[in-house]
């Protein structure tokens, strides 16, 4: 089984590639608004390009935020606190830091929290 470490780095790279896929889908988008023959507002197949672009931006702006959530987890292991909760303190158990390896609470703390 992976580290919290290993998992934490495999996570940056997957974000980091869906970024740049979501990067690719709105700079295809921005060509197409470009395009004088894009009368979006009037095609019978579909959404506008509009909505495309709402949704892909959505889409980036949440691998923006997992992104950042993973850096601030890299923070933690340098600054000593990675694997403690930000809540009670204790010991973050292993098995739910290598299946979210950016947790700052226990279950039990991020169970109350719901």
């Amino acid at each position: 089984m992976d580290s919290p470490l290993d998992a934490l780095r495999a996570a940056r790279d997957h974000a980091r590639r869906r970024l740049a896929e979501v990067e690719v889908q709105l700079a295809q988008l921005r060509d197409a608004r470009g395009a004088e023959s894009a009368d979006d507002e009037h095609d019978p197949e579909g959404g506008t390009l509009s909505a495309e672009w709402s949704r892909i931006e959505g889409v980036r702006v949440g691998v923006l935020a997992e992104m950042a959530g993973i850096d601030a987890a890299f923070d933690r292991v340098a600054a000593g606190t990675f694997g403690i909760c930000e809540t009670c303190g204790e010991v973050i158990p292993q098995g739910r830091l290598e299946v979210r390896p950016t947790a700052t609470r226990c279950v039990r703390c991020a169970e109350r929290r719901q």
